[in-house]
């Protein structure tokens, strides 16, 4: 089957676009018999549960399109099925503008960056809202004593491993912690070297 991002995101007048900015290439997403593109594997599960954090995009009843933010500890975004990721939803500000946008258009849109790896993946799914008895029945993972006030499910339609080109690259605290733990463990055994190496010479009398 053709590529379940492209049946969602090729529109007419995205590849009407397309033809115009010279990149019809793309219309072979739409003719070549190709699996996937809506069943989340074994990467894409490891990817998915390794983020702390991810954009997600509603539209409301008036057309405007709302991007939020969404954080949390790694693996608070989990793969319950090839076919659904969920997450606990938290008490925040109560503006609900995500939530209330989901009570008229469950459609949803998620991109998912590791900044460090310049990799991203965006998923398109349909949302359904579980109590928050759900969210801990699924053992999705919350922060400290947090209130959970909902479960939101997603059902994945389509994802795609975007071009890596123009991602810029980016540490977060903890990534940029152990990347100088490492440089200092190096830094001291170069200098234990250096040092066994300069008593060595001293003991035959050239150092």
């Amino acid at each position: 089957m053709a590529l379940a991002f492209a049946e969602i995101a090729f529109t007419p007048a995205v590849r009407a676009q397309q033809e115009r900015g010279g990149a019809g290439q793309y219309a072979r997403f739409l003719s070549v018999e190709r699996t996937g593109g809506d069943l989340l594997g074994e990467e894409e599960r490891t990817f998915v549960e390794a983020r702390d954090g991810f954009y997600q995009a509603t539209v409301s009843e008036t057309g405007w399109p709302y991007v939020q933010f969404r954080g949390g500890p790694r693996g608070f975004l989990r793969v319950l099925d090839p076919q659904t990721i969920a997450y606990a939803d938290l008490r925040g500000n109560r503006q609900y503008i995500s939530m209330g946008n989901l009570t008229v258009n469950d459609r949803i849109s998620l991109i998912l960056m590791d900044y460090a790896a310049a990799r991203r993946l965006k998923i398109w799914g349909r949302v359904r809202i579980d109590g928050p008895e759900a969210a801990k029945a699924a053992g999705l993972v919350t922060t400290g004593g947090a209130r959970v006030e909902r479960m939101v499910r997603i059902h994945v339609a389509a994802f795609d491993w975007n071009c890596p080109s123009h991602i810029p690259r980016r540490l977060t605290v903890e990534e940029a912690s152990g990347a100088w733990q490492a440089l200092k463990r190096e830094n001291a055994a170069l200098l234990a070297e250096v040092r066994a190496l300069r008593e060595a010479l001293a003991a035959t009398g050239r150092g």
